[in-house]
């Protein structure tokens, strides 16, 4: 039963890096067709209790591997009618 638990709760490394100006340049984990600003501001509103700065131009996100999945479900579907609004 530990091991089901460790599954569970299993923690996914979301790395991010950010360019001179701040913006973010690069972020693991992102769902198909979402920014990479737009990904790193979904997480930041929903898991910035997980989120380490780093040196160099770099952050982290420690996040529970079921968390991720439903955060990166929602924030496509959202991005999806975000863009059939614009059209």
């Amino acid at each position: 039963m530990a091991d089901d638990d460790a599954a569970m709760s299993r923690e996914v490394m979301v790395h991010v890096r950010f360019a001179a100006d701040g913006s973010v340049s690069e972020i693991g984990a992102r769902p198909p067709g979402v920014a990479p600003q737009e990904w790193f501001n979904a997480l930041s509103s929903e898991c910035a209790d997980v989120f380490r700065a780093l040196s160099g131009g770099r952050g982290l996100f420690r996040i529970e591997s079921g968390r991720l999945s439903e955060l990166q479900a929602r924030t496509a579907v959202d991005h999806k009618n975000g863009q059939q609004g614009e059209s």
